[in-house]
């Protein structure tokens, strides 16, 4: 089984897109091949210079409000991690950080499920008034992972809630914008969001379908301005899984977690990488990556059946000339 691809480790003059492809029943599409793939930077063609399928251990940090906001429903923290960790590969790193007003670490990277169970049973949840700085948690966070090689992904089990200005939303989103760290935000508190099953649905048919946004809805993602409550953090959660080519999850029952988990642990563990050359001009690039098997050999009628969603980092900061 391969690990991290050397070649492309040791290339700086590449941008690395991991390439998640599901069919319509959300199953992993095996047996790609390099010109499957089509990589539009700010829409123009790139030519994919390097590509290999990788099937690796995940390091997987796993980050827990434990604030005020959600000690009533702290029950859906453990249901969640719970169901998390049915859902990795023994090969798999996991570690533990908690957040209210700023992060802790509470477990370092092991693979020893054993030793995050314990961690677990002995959280201890914040109660009365306090603050909520989710927007500089996971700053802090995303930091101190640094650029560390191989698939690394932060599981947010968070109400998304943050009481910070927004010059500290617009920070975070610069920040990540020059990463290549896959979030997967997982919305706590279903009950307390309110009555939005149908309105939920069809944005998240929408958030599944395609997160890859066209440059015009990239600006969208700098600020949360015109929102407040939990309409702001849907639409915060939502973004940090399109900037970097997560998934964003809305639970709405303890049941929900399991097939959730599979999901993620599926994801991690099944990409392509791609590799295009960067422009050189110092400013944000968006990317695009489609996927069409068969190329213009196939004709418009046949290749409607070849219906993917994909899921990338949005862009990457170009280095300077």
């Amino acid at each position: 089984m391969p690990t991290e691809p050397r070649a492309l480790a040791a290339r700086t003059d590449l941008v690395r897109v991991d390439v998640s492809v599901l069919d319509k029943h959300g199953k992993f599409v095996a047996g790609l091949t390099r010109n499957d793939f089509r990589v539009l930077d700010d829409g123009v063609a790139q030519p994919v210079v390097f590509f290999t399928p990788v099937e690796a251990p995940a390091r997987v940090l796993v980050m827990l409000e434990t604030s005020p906001a959600v000690y009533l429903i702290h029950d859906q923290h453990l249901a969640a991690a719970f169901a998390l960790l049915q859902g990795l590969d023994p090969a798999d790193q996991v570690a533990l950080v908690t957040y209210s007003d700023r992060p802790r670490e509470v477990l370092g990277f092991t693979t020893n499920k054993t030793e995050l169970l314990q961690a677990l049973d002995s959280l201890q949840y914040s109660i009365g008034m306090g603050q909520l700085n989710f927007y500089d948690a996971l700053s802090s966070v995303v930091d101190g992972l640094g650029a560390a090689s191989g698939k690394t992904a932060v599981v947010l089990l968070t109400t998304g809630l943050d009481s910070s200005a927004a010059p500290h939303w617009r920070a975070l989103v610069r920040q990540l914008r020059g990463t290549d760290l896959v979030i997967f935000p997982v919305a706590l508190g279903g009950d307390l969001r309110g009555d939005q099953s149908a309105k939920r649905k069809k944005k998240k048919r929408h958030a599944e379908a395609a997160v890859n946004a066209a440059p015009q809805e990239l600006e969208a993602a700098d600020s949360l301005d015109q929102l407040q409550g939990f309409a702001r953090a849907d639409r915060a959660l939502r973004l940090l899984a399109q900037i970097t080519g997560g998934r964003t999850y809305f639970p709405q029952s303890d049941k929900d977690f399991v097939p959730i988990y599979r999901e993620i642990a599926a994801t991690l563990r099944h990409q392509y990488v791609l590799g295009i050359a960067p422009a050189h001009d110092g400013k944000f690039h968006a990317l695009t990556v489609e996927v069409d098997p068969g190329g213009a050999a196939h004709s418009s009628k046949s290749r409607k059946k070849f219906r993917y969603r994909t899921y990338a980092r949005e862009g990457y900061v170009a280095p300077g000339n």
